[in-house]
């Protein structure tokens, strides 16, 4: 069975301003185009479709519109990240077709959908985990009679494995064949290698899970898939180098992958190579994992010298990128603003850095990169002439994770 997986689409997200939807449109023509054909029997869509919980009209219609093209070619099952409403994505997802599934219920936590494979038989069985967030979760997730999971990322997501194997275990054990399992989840898994873009999902200051997690010991139960989201860079977690897999070669279960972002949502991704991941299932584990690249609108990238020095034929091929500007004159230019876009009409960020590192007082830089906490610390340090104590981190730490939670609850 050929399985394509891939996440994060963030509908309706903005990078510095500038509107992506015709970017993602784009994207979802080439998603389309390929199912077609490579003859691919299921898309898996891992969390984060929209980029927030109320999604742009057109963004709506964006998604409805690619969804039904896919439905032409192929069975598309689709889960909420953390960006995304579940409570609006999965309204009247009872009344799909079969061939859109849309998996936002945490009480269906460890019920499968069987998928057909080419020859009409079920080709495998894919357990769609929702986003689990610690705090609304874990009570839904307790066992009869007994106590709800810790209030941590590690702990839902251990519950919910726990439902997947026994309910695995229990199938493979009246199976005449042994049917391919896997899973999809919106998580940060121990390992892998977070973006600026990301949101943060912190609780108790923890916000990762650990790979063995979805891994065990059993045979009958052994998972041989897991499609992840939430991290915008194509990676694999755990053993096994990286890379595009040739046709044909056998990779070691349980394999364990995040799809990444299909577009670059920070400067900090210019470097990804953005994919879709292609994969072969068969009853044997996972056969092959190919990377298709996605369409590449424009390249971000970084570009820093004096005025002088940007105007000279060394950026010629930087000109038309989506570009991140740092002046290094030791005195501001004027109009510097206009002045670099004349040379880079597609400056999202223009900054002045004297080469010198001439600083104001001793206010650190404040950017996307930075950790909310340690700029709440770098306050206190300003104004109280002293760092936070353990007490005053924790109360900080819970104000934060706070205000996370109600924008998630939006």
């Amino acid at each position: 069975m050929r399985i394509l997986h891939t996440s994060d689409w963030h509908l309706g997200r903005t990078l510095h301003g500038i509107d992506l939807l015709n970017h993602q449109a784009a994207y979802l023509d080439h998603l389309v185009d390929l199912v077609r054909d490579e003859r691919v029997d299921a898309v898996l869509v891992a969390g984060d479709i929209y980029d927030r919980a109320v999604p742009p009209v057109p963004a709506v219609e964006l998604l409805g519109a690619s969804l039904r093209r896919l439905a032409e070619h192929t069975h598309v099952v689709l889960t909420p990240g953390n960006h995304d409403s579940a409570i609006r994505l999965g309204f009247g997802s009872h009344l799909f077709t079969e061939r859109v599934r849309i998996r936002s219920s945490v009480a269906e936590t460890g019920r499968p959908l069987e998928l057909p494979g080419p020859d009409g038989a079920t080709g495998a069985r894919v357990y769609p985990l929702p986003y689990l967030d610690p705090d609304m979760a874990r009570h839904e997730l307790a066992d009869e009679d007994e106590e709800p999971p810790a209030r941590s990322h590690e702990a839902v997501m251990a519950a919910a494995m726990r439902r997947v194997h026994v309910d695995l275990g229990r199938r493979r054990l009246t199976d005449d064949r042994r049917v391919p399992a896997v899973v999809m989840a919106h998580a940060f898994v121990v390992g892998g290698e977070a973006s600026e873009s990301e949101r943060d999902i912190r609780v108790g200051g923890v916000d990762s899970v650990p790979r063995g997690v979805f891994t065990t010991a059993l045979t009958d139960s052994t998972v041989d898939y897991v499609a992840l989201g939430h991290l915008h860079g194509p990676q694999r977690v755990g053993p096994a180098a990286e890379g595009i897999a040739p046709r044909g070669a056998h990779e070691p279960r349980t394999v364990l992958r995040y799809a990444g972002s299909p577009l670059a949502y920070s400067f900090s991704e210019q470097t990804q190579r953005k994919s879709s991941a292609l994969i072969e299932v068969t009853g044997t584990g996972v056969g092959a994992v190919e990377l298709v690249p996605t369409p590449v609108p424009r390249r971000l990238s970084d570009v820093a010298g004096t005025l002088e020095e940007l105007r000279g034929r060394a950026f010629d091929a930087q000109a038309e990128d989506w570009v991140r500007v740092s002046v290094t004159d030791d005195s501001r230019p004027p109009d510097l603003r206009a002045a670099v876009a004349q040379r880079f009409p597609h400056a999202l960020v223009v900054q002045h850095r004297p080469a010198a590192g001439t600083r104001v007082g001793s206010t650190p830089r404040i950017d996307a990169g930075i950790d909310p906490l340690e700029i709440a610390e770098q306050f206190v340090l300003e104004v109280g002439g002293r760092r936070a104590t353990l007490d005053e981190a924790a109360v900080l730490r819970l104000a934060y994770e706070g205000a996370l939670a109600v924008d998630r609850s939006a």
